[in-house]
């Protein structure tokens, strides 16, 4: 779709047309199966239960767009989360700052596997992988396996709710909400986010023409480290503790949103608004489905088949362009 063209045509364009559809007929579908369903209070929840999971899928997309993937999130998230907690609540550090050491951490956790991916170099998946049982170690050797409370107000402000109409909302919601605004912005608008693109496509090309794609990679894995700290922030306002054990899913999560957004997981197409949507699918079904009495490993079997027909019509759209 060229970049003239509405911004409303360009939204409901190519890769994200799909999970759209999917999104308004599982509404349609679980809205016919429980009178509670299209409660503005539900939707509230929502998008309160998908925050975390929607905010790490944002840095997950900026690497599954330079044909990368980050196994690591999850884990990088808790141990931030840990990191801020405990220096907040011991009083080592004021809040605010720890805080900026949490986001800090993480924002290392991601340099490194950049770098290792870029300098070594090593595949995204070995990298990753190995960082997450890092990650997990350092989260429970710091945390001791115990869980941190007695926070400060500051770390929990953004999951403080406020009125919009007749229902509630979180600040949390709203970061996220911006987070996804923001990155929407600098992939489709600015010369960084079309060399994201273009390195996703063909990294020897975009050398070629002067894209300095190592500094570019490293760049995108330590903004992506950021936004997992943020995502720690938030996942520390909704439950007003820091949990060591928390996360441990949520890698899968995001990658699960990412792939059903509608962007490639071979790199160079999709987009962050895209994988909104798939965070979005992922807690409508599960919302639905809790609504209707669902058992919970029904709601992961059926998230499991999402996936698989996701990477399908990717698998069968590349074979149409190649």
């Amino acid at each position: 779709m060229d970049r003239t063209s509405p911004p409303w045509r360009r939204l409901f364009a190519g890769s994200i047309a799909g999970p759209v559809a999917a999104l308004l007929i599982a509404c349609l579908f679980f809205g016919s199966q429980s009178d509670r369903f299209f409660s503005a209070g539900n939707f509230s929840l929502v998008i309160q239960q998908v925050m975390v999971v929607g905010t790490l899928a944002i840095g997950q997309t900026l690497i599954v767009l330079t044909a990368g993937i980050d196994l690591s999130n999850g884990a990088i998230m808790a141990f931030g989360t840990i990191v801020m907690t405990k220096l907040a609540a011991s009083g080592a550090l004021p809040p605010t700052a720890a805080i900026v050491a949490g986001v800090a951490v993480c924002a290392s956790f991601g340099f490194a596997n950049g770098f290792l991916v870029t300098s070594v170099p090593l595949p995204p998946f070995i990298v990753t992988l190995g960082m997450l049982n890092i990650a997990s170690a350092l989260t429970h050797l710091y945390s001791k396996e115990e869980t941190i409370t007695g926070l400060p107000a500051t770390l929990t402000t953004l999951g403080d709710t406020f009125r919009v109409g007749a229902t509630d909302a979180t600040y949390g919601s709203v970061v996220m909400l911006a987070l996804f605004a923001l990155f929407a912005y600098l992939l489709g608008q600015t010369p960084w986010g079309r060399h994201v693109f273009a390195v996703g496509s063909n990294p020897e090309a975009a050398r070629l023409t002067g894209i300095p794609t190592r500094r570019l990679i490293i760049g995108v894995y330590t903004i992506a480290g950021i936004v997992y700290g943020i995502a720690a922030l938030l996942l520390v306002a909704r439950t007003g503790v820091g949990d060591p054990k928390a996360g441990q899913t949520d890698n899968l999560d995001s990658i699960t949103a990412v792939v059903l957004g509608g962007t490639s997981l071979f790199g160079g197409r999709g987009g962050v608004m895209g994988s909104l949507i798939g965070a979005l699918i992922v807690g409508i079904f599960r919302n639905g489905l809790q609504l209707m009495g669902v058992a919970s490993i029904y709601q992961m079997l059926i998230t499991g088949i999402l996936v698989i027909l996701a990477v399908t019509v990717d698998q069968l759209a590349r074979r149409r362009t190649s």
